[in-house]
């Protein structure tokens, strides 16, 4: 299932313009994801004066203290409609996204205070997002995602003991991604 996700989400990178031109690909990361001790990186080319596709990465491995788990990698693919042309202003996208997780004990989630959770999610939704031009190479660029998930997972009691509570899958609505983008033109 991983296999196939990735490859779905890969697939749309074999149909990019072979040529690419300065101020036609830009590097990002999402700010906000940082606040989480998440490393994540960006890539959106330019594919015509008013389409762009957006590739990101995120990945954070690390246990933090008093057991806390944020563990995950996660991929997320979008094609984007600019409203005057690529990378400024308004933007509308259609997203997808695959991630494997390993959260638990997170002490202002009710849910995750005493449980941990380690599975998968995929899905997809809208995006709608503005880019301002801060000069010729820098931008910020600030978006909100909403649509579907789908979480398979395993619960545990705890992330020590690894006690199996059991196995389920759950479908989620709404809010998927909040992002406060630092973007560097090429």
């Amino acid at each position: 299932m991983k296999k196939n996700w990735i490859i779905l989400c890969m697939l749309p990178l074999f149909f990019l313009p072979g040529k690419i031109n300065a101020q036609k690909v830009a590097e990002k990361t999402n700010l906000l994801y940082w606040a989480t001790s998440t490393p994540n990186f960006g890539l959106e080319v330019m594919l015509h004066n008013r389409w762009s596709l957006d590739f990101s990465v995120g990945h954070n491995p690390w246990d933090l203290p008093d057991n806390l788990s944020l563990r995950h990698w996660l991929v997320r693919m979008e094609p984007r409609f600019w409203m005057r042309e690529a990378f400024k202003g308004h933007f509308f996208g259609v997203n997808g996204v695959y991630a494997a997780y390993n959260i638990g004990n997170i002490p202002f989630i009710d849910d995750l205070k005493e449980h941990t959770y380690k599975g998968n999610l995929y899905g997809g939704g809208l995006t709608y997002g503005y880019h301002f031009v801060l000069n010729k190479r820098w931008g910020l660029e600030l978006s909100l995602s909403g649509g579907y998930l789908r979480m398979e997972y395993d619960q545990y009691f705890c992330s020590d003991c690894r006690e199996l509570i059991g196995h389920t899958a759950r479908s989620y609505i709404g809010p998927t991604r909040a992002a406060v983008s630092l973007v560097f033109m090429l």
